[in-house]
């Protein structure tokens, strides 16, 4: 399945919650995954964004839905990215070569 990751900046409203639940992180990545995506990894970051997830979705829709239906909530922002593996990129670099 295609990786993708998200960048996640908590609104004030997240970081109350989080604050006052921190076992809610795991419960949003369980309800992810009850959406389609498989959770591969997860980092708390310093700096603009306050969560990294690594997350694996059957194409690019799924991703974005999820997304999408994840950000509506008002609790937090997320950025997506698709993610290619570098031995896909050479490999595709080196087509018709």
């Amino acid at each position: 399945m295609p990786t993708y990751i998200y960048l996640s900046s908590l609104t004030d409203e997240g970081a109350k919650t989080v604050s006052s639940s921190p076992q809610r992180i795991k419960a949003v990545n369980q309800e992810m995954e009850g959406m389609g995506l498989r959770v591969i990894s997860q980092y708390v970051l310093l700096g603009p964004y306050d969560f990294l997830t690594i997350v694996e979705a059957p194409d690019n829709e799924t991703a974005a839905r999820v997304s999408a239906t994840i950000s509506s909530r008002g609790s937090v922002k997320v950025q997506t990215l698709a993610a290619i593996p570098v031995d896909n990129f050479i490999a595709g670099m080196t087509k018709g070569t």
